[in-house]
């Protein structure tokens, strides 16, 4: 595999629930409209072929829940909602994650200038 598809795939694994709950401050979705909608807005740079697990995981911790169900094209449509809860862990989730990103940054910038007897010191 690709290292940089590996790592890919771990940042997404890893901001599934984050992507999840941002979806649904937006509006109730169903999670296959949900994956959808983020290729569409990221222009196709996140693609989920699934969130399901994400999904059930957030379900199980009370963070969403169904908000209705629709008969859609002989389709049976769950639509989400976040929960109270949720809105709680979805700030959490932000911080944690802007916290992150923000430190690995400021850190990826330091590159060459870290030590200053050289690279090897």
């Amino acid at each position: 595999m690709n290292p940089t598809q590996s790592m890919r795939d771990a940042m997404k694994k890893a901001t599934t629930e984050m992507l999840v709950l941002f979806m649904l401050r937006q509006k109730p979705m169903y999670t296959y409209q949900m994956a959808q909608e983020v290729s569409r807005l990221t222009q196709g740079v996140l693609t989920y072929n699934t969130m399901y697990l994400a999904v059930y995981r957030l379900q199980e911790n009370g963070f969403i829940e169904e908000a209705e169900k629709r008969i859609e094209d002989g389709r049976a449509r769950i639509y989400l909602g976040i929960t109270s809860s949720g809105q709680c862990y979805y700030d959490q989730l932000r911080t944690e994650y802007k916290l992150f990103t923000a430190t690995l940054e400021t850190l990826m910038n330091m590159d060459g200038h870290l030590y200053a007897e050289g690279k090897n010191g």
